[in-house]
């Protein structure tokens, strides 16, 4: 766990800094939080300055709903409940504030469904501290969402430690709170989640018909320790994040989990990893790989027209064009990462891509409203 915790920890400071801030910037070369145990980027913050116009976003001149699934918050009540304990620090951050509503009107964004994504509660071992992390979590998010009804949903990030605890935080989320779906990692303390023991998290999803969003964490479940220790061009989050979520979706596939709940709906981050863009490869996997012991019922690529999706974080017009090819237009989503503030956006990227106006559309905000069921 240490070079997930040290990923963590640096991730979550920069986040915990960012929810409620303007414009940043990465500075690389500066300290990251965790008691001076690991290097890594924090945010430089660049406050937003006077007014801003929203932006309306227009498809072939007519106005288009944006929304948003990838977008990180932190719920700072949370570190009251680590004082004493090996996760102190871990969970703090700034209040919620009025500056995510700021960078979202000049993006151009009108909903987004935020989430809690470092996941770190994933180590602990007390199942009651656990819930209350994640009851804590879900408390912050749902009185933001109230406070903004127009303009946030919440998204769950249950302990999927505990199975039957997490499904049991979704049903709660959802029936009780409103919230839309579910926030996991891409492992569980390294462990497969289409292992079997995370059934009952799945069925109650499955159940439920809600979408879940995975986002990774430096693909430590399939790396050596330490593999990036040193290494130039900030590879644990440019490489390790799409690797571990291209592992992610490969388990869910070839385990068998997506064939045992067919009514799930799984989001992956970064444009769905590297799996749609080597989507050929895989297809082939369980027919020519010998002692392959795939429990798939179909072809991958099957999995990628209904129950699998990606969203738009990728770079180029060109990219947004290749992910509908690989998956279709119904199975991409529009996600930004914000508060990371300098990841290029998506909205133009998706606006120049020579796919159909009506894709765009899609895209852009049409998928997420019927999958969030704004």
């Amino acid at each position: 766990m240490s070079h997930r915790r040290t990923f963590i920890r640096t991730m979550a400071g920069a986040a915990a800094g960012m929810f409620a801030v303007g414009r940043g910037v990465l500075d690389v070369n500066a300290q990251g939080r965790g008691g001076g145990r690991g290097q890594g980027p924090r945010l430089v913050v660049e406050p937003p300055t006077g007014p801003v116009q929203r932006r309306i976003v227009q498809v072939g001149g007519r106005r288009v709903r944006v929304v948003d699934v990838h977008a990180h918050v932190t719920v700072p009540e949370v570190e009251q409940l680590l004082k004493g304990t090996e996760f102190a620090g871990e969970g703090g951050g700034r209040p919620m504030g009025p500056e995510r509503i700021w960078e979202m009107d000049r993006r151009g964004i009108d909903v987004q469904a935020i989430s809690v994504n470092g996941y770190w509660w994933y180590a602990i071992k007390d199942r009651a501290l656990a819930d209350k992390i994640v009851r804590a979590h879900d408390t912050g998010i749902a009185a933001w969402c109230k406070a903004h009804s127009d303009r946030f949903v919440g998204l769950t990030s249950p302990s999927m430690q505990f199975p039957d605890l997490a499904a049991a935080q979704l049903d709660y989320a959802v029936k009780t709170l409103g919230f839309r779906g579910a926030s996991l990692g891409g492992h569980v303390n390294l462990e497969s989640l289409a292992d079997p023991k995370y059934d009952p998290f799945w069925a109650k999803a499955n159940e439920l018909q809600v979408p879940v969003f995975e986002h990774p964490g430096g693909a430590e479940n399939v790396l050596k320790a330490d593999a990036w220790e040193g290494t130039r061009g900030a590879l644990g989050n440019i490489i390790g994040n799409p690797l571990e979520t291209t592992v992610f979706f490969s388990h869910l596939i070839h385990g068998g989990t997506l064939d045992k709940f067919p009514n799930l709906r799984v989001i992956g981050a970064h444009g769905g990893g590297y799996l749609p863009s080597y989507l050929g490869r895989t297809d082939v996997a369980c027919d020519v790989r010998a002692g392959s012991n795939c429990l798939n019922k179909k072809r991958p690529a099957e999995y990628f027209k209904d129950q699998l999706l990606v969203d738009s974080m990728v770079f180029s017009p060109e990219d947004i064009r290749h992910l509908v090819a690989k998956s279709g237009p119904t199975q991409v989503v529009y996600g930004t990462d914000i508060p990371i503030y300098n990841w290029p956006d998506a909205i133009d990227n998706i606006l120049k891509a020579e796919i159909p106006d009506a894709q765009k559309e899609m895209i852009l905000g049409g998928n997420l409203v019927k999958l969030l069921k704004l």
